[in-house]
């Protein structure tokens, strides 16, 4: 090997030398760069702003990933937290989700009262309704005097179901013996005090009480009128 090859193969040595020195830089960077930022982890972030005490949905958020070490504490890394949650204060968009934001959702409003009654599965429930739900209550009467045609009434319009409970067998009463034994599910609803005596009416005097699933957004006011039918008089 002459002087010029071996200046050649030592400049291509120092070649490679360089190159594994640079390389070796670079992973050097990459390393000390991801043990600043560290691994990402999901978050959520506002499409819009959000009014105070507005129940909170998944359409209303949209996902982004971060550094974990970046994230706060109290960040909501998954939208099942937000179920059955409002808005403490105004939220604003672009502001990422986070616990203290939320709180649950309350079950009664001012002047409501819980109240539970036991409904027959087959004619009031049939794993329809839910706790969230919106029903009317319908109740059948007896005429109030012999002759007199029985009616079906609304009782209730526009209530909200907090709890649905397990379906339980019902024997029939003493004084009803020819009735069969029934299931029946023990339903909680939010009524304001008014509404709440109706229910509880119906519960004991009526011959049965139904419920009527309401459309999401489909809710409104029966007129008086319309709150009590007769067969004879449908026209």
């Amino acid at each position: 090997m002459n002087s010029r090859q071996r200046r050649g193969v030592i400049l291509l040595i120092l070649s490679v030398v360089c190159a594994l020195g640079a390389f070796a830089g670079v992973l050097s960077v990459i390393d000390d760069a991801e043990s600043k930022v560290g691994p990402e982890v999901t978050a959520y972030r506002l499409k819009a702003d959000v009014e105070p005490y507005k129940p909170l949905g998944a359409a209303q958020f949209e996902k982004i990933s971060m550094p974990e070490r970046w994230l706060s504490d109290n960040a909501v890394t998954d939208l099942r937290e937000i179920e059955g949650k409002i808005a403490v204060t105004t939220l604003k968009k672009g502001s990422l989700l986070q616990s203290d934001m939320i709180v649950a959702q309350p079950a009664l409003k001012p002047g409501q009262q819980e109240v539970a009654i036991m409904i027959d599965a087959a004619t009031g429930v049939a794993g329809k309704i839910t706790p969230n739900s919106t029903v009317n209550v319908y109740a059948t009467f007896e005429g109030e005097r012999e002759g007199a045609p029985a009616q079906s009434k609304i009782i209730v319009t526009n209530a909200k179901v907090l709890d649905v409970g397990d379906l339980t067998p019902l024997k029939p009463d003493a004084e009803d013996r020819n009735r069969q034994p029934t299931d029946a599910v023990p339903i909680t609803f939010a009524l304001s005090t008014l509404d709440a005596q109706r229910l509880t009416y119906a519960e004991s005097f009526a011959q049965r009480v139904r419920l009527a699933l309401v459309a999401p957004g489909g809710g409104s006011t029966v007129p008086e009128s319309d709150r009590t039918y007769e067969l004879a008089k449908d026209k």
